[in-house]
């Protein structure tokens, strides 16, 4: 029996999706992350440090966890998608979906025959998926389009409207670009909250779910009391340069040495 996909699980029962990123280019910190206990995990091929084979390692780490392992590839490229799909992704979140075609092309890339063009050879899914992946995998995978631009905010109904376009990921640093305002994330402006209040109500419109790229916890938390059922919190790169550098600044009140009058 195919293994079901546990972002579609938690959206069956009406949950949110609390998923992080993966930037760092290594099998033993995906594993770490795996274990921490996140509902899914996102290597990142886009942005992050990661090649195709260390991507397929990456996957392998994550499948010792529970937590569902998915890929932001590149591009909207049928190569990277379906390459990624067949290495055991259950999820492709695809950059810039900009209008109806390219959210068209993206589905179709994600879907076997007869409803998409998806080639057959799922080298690593059938092992991490089941005998039967590929009979099911059609209704296992997950196609998350990324909304980033102004065109895209302006095409939201007829992108959503692409049959087996089960997602939209919200890139808020090229969403603000876009606008005309710096990158980053977490934004409070009220550009950025209307601009997500149109987003979530053309979701609502067409049953499809909302996700969205956070740094914080709280921001996350927020997004979810919006309707956000799909949110990312931090990552492996922000987690490391937070705590080293929290750990960095706490060493710069240490005693000299031998200072006896040290609480420690």
């Amino acid at each position: 029996m195919a293994r079901a996909n546990g972002v579609r699980e938690i959206w069956a029962k009406g949950g949110a999706v609390i998923n992080s990123w993966l930037g760092i280019p290594s099998s033993f910190s995906a594993e770490v992350m795996g274990h921490a206990g996140w509902d899914s995990l996102v290597v990142d091929m886009q942005h992050g440090m990661i090649e195709y084979q260390t991507m397929v390692t990456m996957l392998q780490g994550i499948s010792c966890t529970d937590t569902v392992p998915l890929v932001r590839v590149p591009w909207n490229d049928p190569a990277h998608i379906q390459k990624a799909l067949d290495a055991g992704a259950y999820g492709i979140i695809c950059p810039m979906i900009n209008n109806r075609a390219e959210a068209e092309k993206f589905v179709s890339s994600m879907r076997y025959a007869p409803v998409g063009s998806r080639s057959s050879g799922p080298i690593r899914a059938s092992l991490y998926g089941g005998p039967d992946y590929h009979v099911k995998a059609n209704d296992i995978v997950v196609a998350f389009g990324m909304i980033e631009t102004t065109e895209a905010m302006a095409n939201l109904d007829e992108i959503m409207s692409v049959k087996g376009l089960d997602a939209i990921y919200v890139g808020p640093s090229d969403l603000s670009i876009s606008h005309g305002y710096n990158p980053g994330g977490d934004k409070p402006d009220a550009w950025m909250m209307e601009a997500l209040g149109k987003i979530l109500a053309a979701c609502k419109r067409h049953g499809v779910q909302p996700g969205i790229h956070c740094g914080a916890p709280a921001y996350a938390k927020k997004m979810i009391g919006m309707g956000f059922t799909f949110v990312t919190v931090g990552g492996d790169t922000r987690f490391v340069t937070t705590g080293a550098a929290s750990a960095v600044a706490e060493m710069k009140n240490a005693p000299k040495p031998g200072d006896s009058s040290s609480p420690y």
